[in-house]
């Protein structure tokens, strides 16, 4: 991906920077794809898993000797607080206690939440946003492994993720935030061959970017342009 760089003025042309050889590599060439595979498998499995209860009331697991285990089934208690309600609990409650949490965690002299403005946009999720972001939560956790996984609209998938991080990371939260942060910054940096070893091989071409039409719409203006072709002769023929 080449930089325009704006000349001086009166020289009236434009300069070209290229990007590093190594960097045009492995951010654009479908032979380094095998790298972000691995790396998007990893992030797409950290999202999905942390989804997964959340939506379906159980955990997911790779070990298949697990699944008839309780706490795998898709008919457990985990999603409470997210996207369903039982007994005292609200939709969205689990947000609200997250959001509580992090707001005490914000006095004394080294406060986990260290800006005045999030603590009180935490206090807004409490009060009041917390029955919409609860499922909202929970089913862009788990739609954003599943793309991911998928291969599909990749760079989308780990901006959505890592403004999530950064959201659990302002709370006071780490944990393993800030190296699916890293990760996910290298996947947007690689969103052209990111998915090539999954739907995004296909999906790009077709549905290209905003700033440059895929195969769809070219294929849609092309008919447009004949249809228009057509009635303007035909209104030719039917003229005086």
């Amino acid at each position: 991906m080449a930089h325009a760089a704006a000349s001086p003025p009166g020289r009236g042309r434009t300069v070209y920077i290229e990007e590093p050889r190594a960097a045009r590599w492995l951010f654009g060439s479908s032979q380094a794809a095998w790298i972000w595979l691995v790396a998007r498998l990893w992030l797409g499995w950290e999202w999905l898993q942390a989804g997964w209860g959340k939506v379906f009331g159980g955990n997911i697991t790779w070990r298949v000797w697990d699944w008839g285990d309780k706490a795998y089934s898709l008919t457990g208690d985990a999603n409470i607080g997210w996207v369903r309600s039982s007994g005292d609990t609200g939709v969205g409650d689990s947000v609200a206690g997250f959001a509580t949490g992090a707001i005490e965690s914000a006095e004394g002299p080294h406060p986990d939440v260290a800006y005045s403005w999030y603590v009180n946009f935490l206090e807004w999720i409490r009060d009041t946003a917390h029955p919409i972001l609860g499922p909202l939560v929970a089913i862009g956790e788990f739609t954003i492994g599943l793309l991911l996984i998928l291969g599909l609209f990749t760079g989308i998938a780990a901006l959505l993720g890592s403004l999530l991080n950064f959201s659990f990371v302002f709370a006071g939260s780490a944990g393993v935030n800030p190296a699916m942060i890293l990760v996910s910054g290298l996947l947007i940096l690689a969103w052209r061959n990111a998915g090539w070893y999954g739907l995004d091989r296909w999906a790009l071409p077709k549905l290209g970017t905003p700033w440059h039409r895929g195969e769809l719409l070219e294929e849609d203006e092309a008919v447009d342009l004949r249809s228009r072709s057509a009635g303007e002769r035909n209104h030719e023929h039917a003229g005086p």
